[in-house]
């Protein structure tokens, strides 16, 4: 029995054994067959394509759409805008060309676990079809010619050249000069400038080029007489080339390359009316010594109402004008302007300068001829200076007097005489001068001044710089002050209500010396002022500044 149950016990044992370790068994394959799930499942979202992939945080997958259109899911911005770069390369139509399409791109980014997107090419496809709806146009290679602020697209450089040589055409009408196109070497990035070149320098400079260089004696007598030419001066008139001698362009110009729709660029002949045909601009005008309005507006082809409604300054056709003052006129001138010189030959009547002797003891104001003139004639070779058609300059370069000019010979002052002043701030102008209806009894019928209504007690200052030679009562004038002045006139100043000088005491302009009041003869508080030339009243009016 003992041998029996040991066996039996041994029995189970076995058993026991054998179940734990098909226990053992079955977790590891269940391990197994985890790991190598997780295993494939890796494999297959790395290789499979159109699979996002799980990041940590942040969008993982991205919507896009193009002008509202959707063209697909991308796993990522940079690859939306790429793809948008390879779909406007798909849509240039050619290597001088750039094709304009406009189009905004929208991304819409979301997280997922598990999200299909498209593919690249797919994309691609889809954005140019969106692309091509919204073509707008071909951009073509233009030139862009800047002259100063106005500025006019063109499609070559032969017509850039054209522009600008039919500019300068009209004043070479020998086509002695031609523009060549450079590169501005000042600025960084590529702009062209143009220069205006002889035609026979570059003639010259071409054939030299061809030639054998010069060496040894013949070298050195060809500077010989390259230096000695410019030293004969000795030319008589037909020696002389007349005609152009330089021409160029008195605005700044710059022709930049660029890249523009068909509707921007302008066709030749526009462009050439729009350059050289005269347009009216505003100058600045200073006013000489002997300019009246009516002048100044024939000069320039305008009339009198013309310049009143372009200057402020002036209120009407009778506002006064003085030498120095600066008037607004207009002058018709072209977009490019250009300037040049004329070598030319002419006889001509000419003027002496006047000659002038200054005489201190007299006023500015005073002068006397002393001798007339007299034209005499010359015969003239002289280099002019022109902007477009105006005459800028005159250089003599060889005169020869037929018969000389007598000069005009003028006695003039150099004292600056004394000016005058309302000798009164404000007031109302109550009586003028000359005719009038006695106001009171004892007034004159001829009023020999001017009066201002002003309160009794306002200061009245000197009219000009002078000396006092009455002070006090003076019968119908009231309490008065007579001033003498250096130029011989004299002011008087009437019905005052207080004397603040002195007979003998030398005043300044503007000094105060007396009050107004109501003194004398006289119907209310104001001034009355006169001003005596030789003795004699005059209108005051007339004489203050």
């Amino acid at each position: 029995m003992a041998k029996i149950y040991d066996k039996t016990a041994w029995l189970i044992k076995e058993l026991r054994k054998k179940k734990e370790s098909m226990k053992r068994y079955t977790r590891k394959m269940r391990l197994w067959f985890i790991q190598g799930t997780l295993l494939v499942a890796g494999i297959f979202l790395l290789v499979i394509p159109g699979i996002s992939k799980l990041q940590k945080d942040g969008n993982n997958i991205f919507t896009i759409k193009l002008d509202g259109v959707t063209v697909g899911v991308l796993p990522s911005k940079e690859d939306a805008y790429d793809c948008l770069r390879q779909a406007r390369k798909a849509i240039a139509t050619s290597d001088t060309e750039v094709t304009m399409a406009l189009a905004d791109i929208e991304t819409e980014g979301r997280t997922v676990y598990w999200g299909e997107v498209d593919t690249r090419d797919t994309v691609i496809g889809n954005m140019v079809e969106v692309l091509n709806k919204n073509l707008v146009s071909t951009l073509n290679r233009a030139y862009t010619v800047k002259i100063n602020q106005y500025s006019v697209n063109l499609s070559s450089k032969d017509d850039v050249l054209k522009l600008l040589e039919t500019s300068i055409d009209k004043y070479d009408t020998e086509n002695l000069y031609e523009v060549r196109l450079v590169l501005d070497s000042d600025r960084e990035i590529n702009v062209l400038t143009p220069n205006v070149e002889s035609v026979e320098e570059i003639k010259k400079e071409e054939e030299a080029e061809k030639r054998l260089p010069e060496a040894g004696f013949f070298a050195d007598m060809t500077s010989f007489f390259d230096d000695i030419d410019p030293l004969i001066t000795d030319m008589e008139f037909e020696d002389y080339e007349l005609g152009l001698q330089t021409i160029d362009f008195a605005d700044k110009i710059e022709v930049v390359e660029s890249y523009l729709p068909d509707e921007e660029i302008t066709d030749l002949s526009t462009a050439i009316d729009d350059v050289t045909k005269d347009k009216e601009t505003n100058q600045i005008y200073e006013v000489k010594s002997g300019d009246t309005l009516s002048t100044i507006a024939m000069n320039y082809g305008l009339t009198v109402d013309d310049l009143v409604k372009m200057n402020d300054s002036l209120e009407s056709e009778t506002s006064t004008i003085r030498p120095e003052d600066e008037i607004i006129v207009t002058v018709p001138e072209p977009e490019l302007s250009i300037e040049y010189t004329v070598l030319n030959y002419y006889e001509e009547d000419y003027e002496a300068e006047v000659q002038y002797i200054d005489n201190d003891s007299w006023y500015t104001t005073q002068t006397k001829v002393i001798q007339e003139p007299s034209d005499g004639h010359r015969k003239v070779v002289a280099l002019i200076t022109f902007e477009n058609d105006s005459e800028e300059e005159v250089d003599i370069q060889k005169e020869e007097i037929t018969y000389a000019a007598v000069p005009k010979i003028v006695e003039r002052g150099t004292i600056v005489p004394p000016t005058y002043i309302k000798p009164v701030s404000g007031g109302r102008l109550s009586s003028g001068f000359g005719k009038r209806t006695a106001p009171t009894k004892g007034a004159s019928t001829f009023h020999k001044g001017v009066d201002w209504a002003v309160p009794v007690g306002t200061a009245v200052m000197a009219s000009s710089s002078g000396t006092v030679i009455r002070a006090g009562w003076g019968s119908g004038y009231g309490y008065c002050v007579f001033i003498s002045h250096s130029d011989g006139k004299v002011t008087r100043y009437g019905h005052l209500s207080k004397v603040l000088v002195k007979v003998g005491q030398t005043v300044k302009q503007g000094e105060k010396i007396a009050l107004s009041g109501n003194t004398g003869v006289s119907t209310g508080p104001h001034l009355h002022f006169e001003i005596l030339v030789n003795g004699t009243q005059v209108n005051p009016l007339n004489y203050l500044n």
